[in-house]
């Protein structure tokens, strides 16, 4: 996946809570197993006039001048709880999305966020109602420094977990973090085959 340091860009207000994953991607979008083709079903319930045409929605967020480039969501609490799809994870990076500022997020979307590439950046709802209310305008998330600086220059402190912001850092899923370790784990499996060489022989 695409590593994260920092990028400046502008942030789409999707301001709403409890914004579940089939509202991100319907399950009638879903037509692949893989992670590619699942973008143009973003939001399809609210980004299109009906289902089963790409007539876009004026008053939709992302239908909107000044957001057909936005690289971050703004969002309500709880974003992206309802089913553990990762489909919504791989929709949401497909289009372009590097980072979601939302108050809460359901926790098994948090981590396909990461697994994915997408910086959850977790703020209060009051900070991101400041952002909303600047917007279009860019405003800067570091992974770095932690935080998002806004279109007025104030500097917002974040906090992810150590192992998700190196994950997103390096732009490592988890089997990628398991290889970092590949001489620890050699290591440990010449001295168990010592120690236990039944466990080893075929």
């Amino acid at each position: 996946m695409t590593p994260f340091t920092c990028m400046t860009a502008i942030a789409a207000p999707l301001i709403r809570d409890n914004i579940d994953t089939d509202a991100i991607i319907p399950s009638r979008e879903m037509k692949t197993v893989g992670k590619t083709g699942l973008k143009d079903g973003l939001f399809a319930g609210w980004r299109y006039l009906a289902i089963g045409n790409r007539d876009p929605m004026p008053d939709f967020i992302l239908n909107q001048p000044g957001y057909s480039d936005a690289k971050f969501l703004l969002s309500g609490a709880n974003f992206g709880c309802g089913s553990s799809r990762e489909h919504a994870a791989w929709a949401l990076a497909e289009y372009g999305f590097r980072a979601i500022v939302a108050p809460s997020f359901n926790p098994i979307f948090h981590g396909n966020c990461i697994r994915n590439g997408i910086v959850p950046v977790t703020l209060a709802i009051d900070d991101i109602m400041k952002l909303a209310d600047a917007m279009p305008a860019p405003i800067h998330i570091s992974l770095e420094e932690m935080q998002v600086v806004g279109a007025d220059g104030t500097a917002l402190p974040f906090h992810l977990p150590k192992e998700a912001r190196r994950a997103l850092l390096l732009g490592l899923d988890p089997i990628g973090q398991t290889l970092l370790e590949i001489d620890c784990i050699k290591a440990f499996l010449a001295k168990d085959a010592l120690s236990r060489p039944w466990i080893y022989s075929n």
